[in-house]
């Protein structure tokens, strides 16, 4: 007799801000950079350049601070309090998850190292580099993954996701939020972390398919 628990679906999930603290690592990318760690100026800042007060850099500087996003920088960003709970809880459900990140494809295999370094039970990762279309630019690899639920901190990358998936947007710092207006319509649920998504669908799911 086969044992092996059925599969209920495929859940796909968002990197940055839903599983990994991209925050933290724009923080010690400076400290690479300039020597010091910035401090944080507002906790609730949507954005990194809000959060740690830290001036804009032009010109050289700029340059010189974007070498450090490098295959080091994607393969060692923290996890997010409650993430690796939460994709366990929907992996022991009968969940199988899937990473699908805006990001370019030279460094999918160091997110992919970084998820799994963390015991994350995540089986890939689909990057999704951006575009110019007006659309998400992970709406591609989401019409051929057709998972059960998308979950994104980003309001417009939900933007051309099939209707029949379920979008679930992570709220998370609202400050400076883009996740706000007309475009809220399109989401299904909101939730203010991943675990609080988990929580939720492992117990309601069955109520809204």
């Amino acid at each position: 007799m086969n044992s092996a628990k059925k599969i209920k679906g495929i859940i796909a999930l968002d990197a940055d801000g839903v599983l990994l603290d991209y925050h933290a690592s724009y923080a010690l990318a400076w400290q690479k950079t300039f020597g010091v760690l910035p401090a944080v100026k507002d906790p609730l800042a949507y954005w990194p350049i809000d959060r740690w007060d830290v001036q804009r850099l032009t010109g050289n500087e700029l340059e010189r601070f974007r070498q450090c996003f490098d295959e080091e920088f994607w393969s060692t960003i923290p996890v997010l309090p409650g993430a690796l709970e939460a994709c366990h809880l929907l992996k022991d459900a009968g969940y199988h998850l899937v990473c699908v990140s805006a990001l370019k494809e030279a460094y999918r295999l160091s997110r992919l190292q970084n998820i799994r370094d963390h015991g994350f039970p995540i089986a890939d990762v689909i990057a999704t580099e951006q575009n110019d279309t007006g659309i998400s630019p992970k709406s591609k690899a989401l019409n051929y993954l057709r998972p059960v639920a998308f979950v994104d901190d980003y309001l417009p990358y939900f933007r051309g996701v099939p209707v029949d998936i379920h979008k679930a947007l992570i709220t998370r710092e609202p400050n400076g939020t883009p996740n706000t207006g007309d475009e809220l319509s399109n989401v299904s649920s909101s939730h203010l972390n991943l675990l609080e998504f988990a929580n939720w669908w492992v117990h309601r799911a069955p109520d809204i398919k």
